[in-house]
């Protein structure tokens, strides 16, 4: 495999020192890093990469959203309607549960908003997520709201207790000005993880927004916990943030966007896009393999 270049490098750097930029210190950057410390930070950012491996590069790029196949970033409806729903939710500190299409953009659309605004925090959640799990991630957030060494720290070792871990986290988190908890895939989470939403909730009402986001199956779920009267459920309640489904204008905005301008290309998009029910997942794959294919056609007539 082709080892990263100082050019290589060099972009990875600029995109941290960009994410950097959207946190009160470096050190406060780092610990919003899964597996980076404040060290390898200051390295490359101060261009010192003689001891920093190719896949500690590659594994700071993939959490700040850095990709060297440049990608244009299209406004799409859902684009600007999720950035409303999170923006309205960090200035006014609501809860807000967006509903939408597997692949229409929500993602895009959070990790874009955590990177151009201060104290955003993503969490992205999987069916294997347990309590410990859950609250770790938190609490791992929770470090931005003060200085450690004034607090002691967070409890964060195997031996804490999780409700000692979670009033930590939530009341550092509460500290800071206009917060935003982002539970991405938020459906996935089990009953028995979904209950510490009272506990976050009951702590942060007022203090911090809250954007949970996830595909429309919440809402049979939510149905049937208020049905069944199942703890947690009625904090979320019935009213969800309908995000539109993906339309053919959108999939060929993205592709004028990206540099895809031929018609012929284009059609071929549209078409393999509407097999997937417009997943723009799946529209970013096939707008690369198309522009390839046609840099391998202007290399042979070359």
């Amino acid at each position: 495999m082709k080892g990263l270049t100082k050019q290589d490098k060099d972009a990875i750097r600029d995109a941290l020192m960009a994410y950097c930029e959207n946190f009160p210190s470096r050190n406060r950057a780092s610990e919003s890093l899964q597996g980076v410390s404040a060290a390898v930070v200051s390295q490359i950012l101060n261009t010192k990469y003689e001891s920093i491996s190719d896949d500690m590069f590659s594994r700071i790029a993939a959490q700040i959203g850095f990709s060297f196949e440049h990608w244009t970033i299209c406004e799409s409806e859902n684009f600007r309607l999720a950035t409303y729903v999170l923006a309205d939710a960090q200035m006014y500190k609501n809860v807000t549960w967006m509903v939408g299409d597997a692949g229409c953009g929500k993602t895009t659309a959070a990790i874009e908003f955590r990177r151009t605004h201060r104290n955003v925090f993503y969490i992205l959640c999987s069916e294997d997520m347990k309590r410990s799990d859950f609250v770790r991630e938190i609490t791992k957030h929770s470090v931005f709201a003060r200085k450690k060494e004034k607090q002691g720290g967070a409890p964060t070792d195997s031996t804490s207790n999780l409700r000692d871990m979670l009033d930590y986290a939530l009341g550092m988190i509460g500290f800071l000005q206009n917060p935003l908890l982002i539970f991405d895939e938020g459906d996935k989470l089990t009953d028995c993880v979904l209950n510490y939403f009272i506990s976050i909730y009951n702590r942060l009402e007022g203090r911090a927004g809250i954007v949970f986001m996830s595909t429309d199956y919440i809402k049979r779920r939510v149905d049937n916990g208020l049905r069944y009267n199942k703890k947690g459920y009625s904090r979320i309640g019935r009213k969800f943030f309908d995000l539109n489904a993906t339309s053919r204008n959108d999939v060929y905005a993205i592709c004028q966007a990206n540099g895809l301008t031929g018609e012929a290309e284009i059609r071929r998009v549209l078409k393999d896009a509407e097999t997937s029910d417009n997943d723009l997942r799946r529209v970013k794959r096939v707008i690369h393999a198309q522009k390839r294919r046609a840099e391998q056609q202007k290399g042979g007539a070359e």
